[in-house]
């Protein structure tokens, strides 16, 4: 009887080792493959970071913050953010004529006046600019020039209506 006991102890010993072992070496295998994972996701998030880099570097290439040679022209103390919110808000400020705004060279339609939504300065002498009335939609380029006393002087030089916005 006592060497029955000693036999199952035994045994019992055996199994729990082999399973503490099994437990341990699979749980190694799983860690590892799950930090090949995060790290694969991680090489994927810093690509398309990396991506999306490239794309807004390409959509500022007309931006007046990132044209240095358009930058020259303003003084170097001049706050390149503070001076394109003067000049959308000088542009903008057009919105508020009754007959809407006299830049988009378009007169209301349809009863409604064009006004100008969305302003890129693209550099120290262009401005494109959204506008529409509700229904029409179109664009607008826009030359302005700094005047000596702080304000800007704005002049449509094309406008662009899209056809099939107009009923």
């Amino acid at each position: 009887m006592k060497r029955n006991i000693f036999l199952y102890l035994f045994i019992f010993t055996l199994l729990i080792n082999v399973f503490t072992y099994m437990y341990f070496s699979n749980k190694q295998k799983f860690e590892d493959g799950r930090f090949e994972k995060l790290e694969a996701g991680k090489k994927a998030i810093k690509d398309s970071l990396e991506a999306e880099k490239a794309k807004l570097s390409d959509a500022n290439y007309f931006a007046l913050a990132y044209n240095d040679k358009a930058l020259d022209y303003f003084a170097e103390s001049t706050d390149i953010a503070t001076l394109e919110g003067r000049i959308k808000d000088g542009l903008l400020a057009y919105n508020e004529n009754p007959n809407g705004n006299p830049l988009t060279g378009y007169d209301a339609l349809n009863g409604k006046n064009f006004l100008i939504n969305k302003v890129q300065v693209l550099n120290h002498r262009w401005i494109i600019a959204d506008f529409s009335n509700g229904k029409a939609w179109g664009e607008v380029l826009i030359k302005y020039f700094a005047e000596p006393n702080g304000t800007f002087k704005y002049e449509t030089i094309e406008t662009l209506l899209y056809a099939d916005t107009v009923n």
